[in-house]
């Protein structure tokens, strides 16, 4: 089972659409075909030390991709702000992770948009 991760924490996952499922590798023609679809796309992160996903869900986002966006695998509690600002919408995660890492842990990050270098940055210029 897993469990979705959003800014209101815990979730079990309903969704029964199909994704569009996105290797960490995935190359220019293959973001190009799920912009064109809009279809959810899932991408995975095989290790909480990969993060090319991250960069992936950057350029859909910038590619014009506007549909749903998650992150599948080893993503950590630490890790939710710098998912969420590169364009995810939400993360899919293990029970045992879960069990590991607790919602408070992610919802500790749930702020994101204010836990941002650049936003402390605008306050002070």
């Amino acid at each position: 089972m897993t469990i979705i991760v959003t800014d209101t924490g815990f979730s079990p996952d309903t969704f029964n659409g199909p994704w569009t499922d996105l290797p960490p590798d995935a190359d220019d023609s293959a973001l190009s075909w799920a912009v064109a679809r809009q279809h959810p796309v899932r991408i995975q992160f095989p290790a909480f030390s990969d993060g090319r996903g991250f960069t992936l869900a950057a350029r859909l986002r910038r590619m014009g991709f506007t549909g749903r966006l998650r992150a599948q695998g080893h993503v950590i509690a630490d890790q939710y702000a710098m998912a969420r600002r590169s364009g995810f919408d939400e993360v899919e995660i293990s029970d045992d992770l879960a069990a590991r890492q607790p919602e408070a842990q992610w919802l500790s990050r749930a702020n994101w948009r204010a836990h941002d270098y650049r936003h402390g940055l605008r306050r002070s210029g």
